[in-house]
């Protein structure tokens, strides 16, 4: 039986009890994603194989989010939204239980793929799902704080996850994951309220979806941003070198995550009254940062406040674009995430093989040049096409996007 649609509360308050479980339920998939990365020289002798090998349960995971996302909205987008979402963290912690059991490297692989293809689910629900709890005007808000799991995981999560995948061993780290992954199921049971999927008069057909106007520039911007943020950031330990920081990186990773964390509050604070400006500084900052990066990285007291620009404007990029492309999607706001999610995950592949490219032809020198080039084309394409792919307001189900900003809805907001 289809469930009532629930509407949105009057009261400005936002529900914090069910954003948080949303927040944690991010936060445990994206951990099951990158702590393996802290812990390849373990998993590796563990399940007998390289570290290069072990290395590719990460990038199994990735791919497999990647895979999914689309197709799999499409699959559920009719169904009640709460069981499929409950759905994709038992899937995450099943997983994890497998992984902290499985004595092959085979069965892990094939293990973390379908982890991945649970996560791609779930990263295309998320945003949809955290807006509809909440009124109009605090959209961008609720997103914020359902989304802050991921830049939490990235940087106390992992550290936290290696120090005792070091200390106790890893298999308990995927125990420890698998257990949390269980109770935030129950949680989000018991405490997010139910919502229903897309009833049939609203469901959009994806090419349609794709063609809304100014979506297709926010998914390149998404994809140029993970490519210029990821070319970089794959090769950081070994761009430090030269400024003498190579044995800080533990330090400098966790300042890059702690600045994130402080971007994700600030965009929380304004991205529901100005997007627009939000999209344009968090790209500014991106820039500037890399042109320090570029020029006079060499130097600790310009690469450490050069980081922390960066990890400030990375903790805005997810939102601000999940955000964008919600406005622009109407209804359709999963199937619009679910190409995100796929963009992203593009980008993310994408840049550690164009920065990897680099650092065999050149070193390290070219990495941050580049990734300086692809913001500024990014900015360029933001501040260009701000009016159409960045809108005020939600876009209707049948109306295009805004070409200019309506006077009305400003002064609404």
């Amino acid at each position: 039986m289809t469930q009532p649609r629930t509407s949105a509360p009057k009261s400005p308050k936002l529900p914090w009890s069910a954003l948080v479980a949303l927040a944690v339920a991010a936060f445990i998939t994206m951990l099951t994603e990158t702590v393996p990365a802290g812990l390849l020289p373990q998993i590796g002798d563990g399940l007998d194989v390289s570290q290069a090998t072990a290395g590719q349960l990460v990038t199994v995971y990735a791919a497999g989010s990647m895979l999914a996302a689309i197709p799999l909205t499409a699959l559920t987008r009719s169904r009640p939204r709460r069981p499929v979402l409950i759905a994709t963290i038992l899937v995450v912690a099943l997983v994890n239980a497998l992984t902290a059991l499985s004595p092959f490297f085979a069965l892990t692989f094939a293990g973390r793929l379908i982890a991945g293809l649970g996560a791609g689910l779930q990263w295309a629900m998320l945003a949809g799902y955290a807006m509809r709890l909440v009124p109009e005007a605090s959209k961008g808000r609720a997103l914020a704080v359902s989304m802050s799991g991921v830049p939490i995981a990235l940087a106390l999560g992992v550290p936290l996850g290696t120090a005792l995948g070091t200390g106790v061993g890893w298999r308990t780290t995927f125990a420890a994951m698998a257990g949390a992954g269980l109770l935030i199921a129950l949680w989000i049971r018991v405490g997010v309220p139910a919502v229903s999927g897309e009833a049939a008069h609203e469901r959009i057909a994806l090419r349609r979806v794709l063609t809304r106007p100014g979506l297709p520039v926010v998914l390149l911007m998404a994809f140029a941003f993970e490519v210029g943020h990821m070319n970089l950031y794959t090769y950081i330990a070994s761009f430090l070198d030269s400024s003498g920081l190579q044995q800080r990186v533990d330090a400098v990773l966790f300042l890059f995550g702690i600045a994130a964390i402080a971007g994700l509050w600030l965009t929380g604070l304004f991205i529901d009254r100005h997007l627009r400006a939000v999209v344009l500084a968090a790209f500014a900052t991106f820039a500037a940062s890399m042109a320090l990066l570029a020029t006079a990285g060499s130097h600790p007291g310009v690469a450490l406040p050069a980081v922390a620009a960066w990890g400030l404007a990375l903790g805005a990029a997810p939102t601000m674009l999940q955000t964008a492309s919600a406005r622009l999607a109407g209804p359709a706001v999963e199937v619009a995430q679910s190409m995100l999610v796929t963009m992203l995950n593009a980008g993310m592949t994408a840049g550690p093989l164009l920065g990897g490219a680099l650092y065999a032809a050149t070193g390290t020198r070219a990495l941050a040049w580049t990734s300086l080039g692809i913001f500024l084309a990014v900015l360029l394409t933001a501040t260009t096409t701000a009016r159409r792919a960045l809108p005020r307001t939600h876009v209707g189900a049948g109306e295009p996007a805004p070409a200019q900003d309506p006077v009305t809805a400003s002064a609404a907001r």
